[in-house]
């Protein structure tokens, strides 16, 4: 059987990329293009280089006496991870890099109107799992990855440096389950149409 030809257009080049997070259980985009659904939101501005999508299989290998080679290579565990550097601070990025947390108004005595912003972060137990949603567009060609849950599972480390923009480092753990895909890909890339046999 002869191999695919080589062919430029099959080269993606991610000229933008956004991001959205929404509660767990929220509507899912259905293809490629659509407008996103409501519940999900868009994070903001990233960095340029930062965002990044791993997909980390854990394999054991069975080794026998008769070979210097594994006689049986099997998959044990699977895990994938999100990264990517937030610019933008806000109430709900806070709570995306933490896993969670609390806002509240506080009033400033003697000033009317004016009002201040406590976070606080979740407790031990309080964090929450969200649905996240990572677009990638290179000229006409979009891809959708689409995680049902993932978890914010590092801890949250801020540069804040005053010769570069401060940002906020969004580490989503990939989460599985029993009755749903732990990730999936969604694109009107005509290379990924199924060969059609003669």
């Amino acid at each position: 059987m002869a191999g695919e030809s080589a062919n430029n257009n099959e080269i993606v080049i991610p000229a933008i990329t956004r991001i959205y997070l929404a509660p767990v259980g929220s509507q899912a985009p259905a293809d490629a293009t659509s407008p996103m659904p409501e519940a999900l939101r868009n994070v903001g501005l990233t960095t340029e280089d930062s965002l990044k999508f791993n997909s980390e299989p854990n394999f054991e290998q069975v080794r026998s006496a008769q070979s210097s080679y594994p006689t049986r290579t099997f998959q044990t565990t699977d895990a994938a991870t999100i990264e990517v550097d937030l610019q933008q601070w806000s109430g709900a990025n806070f709570r995306a890099v933490y896993g969670g947390g609390e806002i509240t108004a506080i009033t400033v005595a003697g000033q009317t109107g004016v009002k201040h912003y406590k976070f606080a972060p979740p407790k031990i137990g309080g964090r929450t799992e969200v649905m996240a949603v990572v677009e990638v567009v290179d000229g006409g060609k979009h891809y959708r990855y689409v995680f049902p849950r993932a978890m914010q599972m590092e801890g949250v480390s801020k540069d804040l440096a005053k010769t570069k923009e401060a940002v906020l480092p969004l580490r989503l753990a990939v989460q599985g389950g029993d009755e749903l895909d732990a990730w999936y890909l969604i694109t009107d890339d005509p290379a990924f149409a199924l060969p059609t046999t003669p």
